[in-house]
């Protein structure tokens, strides 16, 4: 699995992990081992496009702490 956003919280990843399902896109959380507080969003190598197509199309910009 690949990184395609990291959440500033765990609330931020729920919500990035459900735009990505009701997509069809698996996810997996992950919490970083060097900052508890960030949410890793993990997704297949070869759903990574879509996935990172659906953040854009779904979010405002400002809405992410950080993309992959």
């Amino acid at each position: 699995m690949v990184q395609v956003a990291v959440a500033g919280d765990v609330t931020e990843a729920e919500e990035i992990q459900a735009i990505l399902t009701n997509v069809g896109i698996e996810t997996q959380l992950s919490t970083p081992e060097d900052d508890a507080d960030a949410v890793t969003v993990l997704v297949q190598e070869t759903d990574l496009e879509t996935a990172l197509d659906a953040i854009e199309a779904l979010t405002e910009p400002d809405d992410l702490v950080g993309e992959a």
